[in-house]
């Protein structure tokens, strides 16, 4: 039995994926312009350093969803525009404002919010958008709420109306006729404007892939971005050729023992070893964002370029792993959590089905304790 003694977990986060991942998503919507969308840490990626690099592939915008999401972006000398993706609250309107971000607005009280702030900063004015909700049902304001609040806004020196969107609930599922239904009400939105904005927005990612028809002026690609299918139904039916996964999930072996046939390992004891085998331990666990029940549902880790089984439950800060007879296995060999090592791969999608959740779950669920190298 030998030990490490220091932790090594770490996230690799491919920079020239994500250029290249941002110039494929806009040579694919062009003549739409490019939103990377990199809000909640670029989907765990790491905002700023995702946010330079799709600027560099062809980004033209960066979508956020709170204000301290554009603050850090903003602190660390990044111009473009970025657009707040949900209604700020009165009371950060001034840092709205200070910040220079655009707000999405899809009230009226919003609305004179925000002209309340630009007049009191002195600032010239702000450009905003306004959501517009097509069936999803989660924020934006309904059709007639909608033309209500663009002609607030038009009638307030302080704000330009630069840009009406929506979002869609079911892009990610072929065949499903709900996403035409919300392009033609958003259509029918924008005929009765009485006034035109700059940009026309309504697709995510998998409007994008698609939904060719709905790009307008503006497309929004989050999960994409990042390489990641917006679900395997759409990526079965709808190719998204090219795209390049940014994220690997990297951790080192610590500890390995041999254990007897019969015996089994981790919290619950719940699955006795069918044979002899080596086992690794692993620091990393579900405070890292490896899910807990991974464990319960046969997850897999590469090790030497070969799947290797958990041995057991998830714990908070470990994984142990069934290496069977291989008495190659040390501390020091690199495991592959998510990621490619040799000609096998494990994707943040293949975690997802096993556990029951998506694959955005997963990403934005690596813990603050990994750190991200970037390369």
């Amino acid at each position: 039995m030998v030990e490490v003694a220091a932790r090594r977990a770490w996230a690799e986060v491919d920079l020239a994926a994500i250029r290249h991942n941002a110039s494929l998503l806009a040579g694919r919507a062009a003549p739409a312009s490019l939103c990377a969308v990199v809000k909640a840490a670029a989907y765990g990626h790491g905002s700023v350093a995702v946010a330079r690099a799709a600027l560099e592939g062809g980004a033209s915008w960066l979508a956020v969803a709170i204000v301290e999401e554009g603050a850090v972006l903003r602190g660390h000398h990044i111009d473009a525009p970025i657009l707040l993706l949900s209604e700020p609250v009165v009371e950060s309107m001034d840092d709205v404002v200070a910040l220079r971000l655009t707000p999405t607005l899809y009230t009226e009280r919003g609305v004179e919010a925000a002209a309340k702030a630009v007049a009191s900063a002195g600032a010239s004015p702000l450009d905003v958008h306004v959501k517009v909700d097509t069936g999803m049902h989660r924020v934006g304001a309904g059709a007639e709420e909608a033309l209500a609040v663009v002609q607030a806004i038009a009638d307030r020196p302080e704000l330009n109306f630069g840009g009406l969107w929506t979002h869609f609930a079911v892009a990610d599922e072929p065949g499903n006729p709900f996403t035409d239904e919300q392009c033609r009400r958003f259509d029918d939105v924008v005929r009765r404007l009485p006034v035109r904005p700059r940009l026309v927005h309504a697709s995510n990612s998998a409007g994008v892939l698609a939904h060719p028809g709905a790009r307008h002026d503006m497309v929004r690609c989050g999960i994409a971005l990042y390489g990641v299918a917006p679900s395997p139904a759409l990526a079965a039916v709808q190719p998204v050729d090219g795209l390049r996964p940014a994220l690997s999930l990297r951790a080192r072996v610590s500890y390995v023992r041999d254990v007897a046939a019969g015996e089994a390992v981790s919290y619950g004891l719940r699955r006795p070893l069918g044979r002899a085998a080596r086992v690794a331990t692993v620091p990393v666990g579900y405070a890292d964002g490896v899910p807990w029940r991974l464990g319960v549902e046969g997850g897999d880790v590469l090790i030497g370029g070969r799947r290797r089984p958990l041995a057991g439950s998830v714990t908070m800060d470990q994984i142990m792993v069934d290496c069977g007879d291989d008495a190659g296995v040390l501390p020091g060999d690199e495991v592959v959590l998510i990621g490619r090592q040799g000609a096998e791969q494990v994707t943040a999608w293949e975690w997802a089905t096993k556990v029951g959740t998506i694959a955005y779950e997963v990403l934005c669920g690596i813990g603050p304790r990994v750190p991200k190298v970037y390369g």
